[in-house]
């Protein structure tokens, strides 16, 4: 798998998005923020999910367009997404992962960075599940439990203009850094 780069040319087409309308990848308007993460109902993804959700307009109104891919299926991921504001995409198969060289690996959750969000995501999970707001992720997962997360900030060419590998499973781009990385992104580019 090789990882892609600032200026990497991304295959344009359109991503099926779990109950709403097709994607467009590149956007021919807007900066795509092509987000990876795990599996449907991760804890660790829906504590970062959650401050992308909260933080939705801003992205927004940087010119942002905000994609989710998990390597869930689809019937799996739909009652997660039914609550967020921005597309969700299954990738089952992984392709999309070998395609922008998104890894796996044991230091996803091995590496003592990431107790502690998981610590508070486990619990918040925990509070959600026993009041009935959300449902514990399928026990067995396809592709495991060991994903690593990845950012990508696609210009509407088509061009890779930020591009961001996890080293653990909480190691991914915070609302902040994407909104600087979108604002530099027209700095050197304006997108329409």
């Amino acid at each position: 798998m090789s990882r892609l780069s600032v200026g990497s040319p991304v295959t344009a087409r359109e991503l099926a998005a779990v109950g709403g309308p097709p994607v467009p990848v590149p956007d021919p308007e807007r900066l795509v923020h092509l987000q990876f993460r795990r599996f449907a109902g991760c804890p660790v993804c829906n504590l970062h999910l959650r401050s992308v959700t909260r933080r939705h307009a801003e992205i927004e109104a940087a010119g942002v367009r905000e994609v989710a891919v998990f390597h869930s299926p689809a019937e799996e991921l739909l009652p997660y997404a039914a609550d967020l504001p921005f597309a969700v995409v299954a990738d089952p198969d992984k392709r999309l992962y070998r395609e922008f060289g998104v890894e796996a690996g044991r230091r996803a959750l091995l590496d003592p960075r990431v107790w502690g969000p998981i610590l508070v995501a486990v619990s918040r999970s925990a509070v959600r599940v026993a009041l009935r707001r959300d449902r514990t992720p399928a026990a067995r997962q396809p592709h495991g439990r060991l994903g690593l997360p990845a950012d990508f900030l696609i210009a509407p060419d088509g061009r890779v203009v930020a591009a961001g590998y996890g080293r653990h499973a909480y190691d991914q781009w915070p609302v902040d850094e994407l909104l600087a990385l979108a604002a530099e992104a027209r700095r050197a580019a304006p997108v329409a």
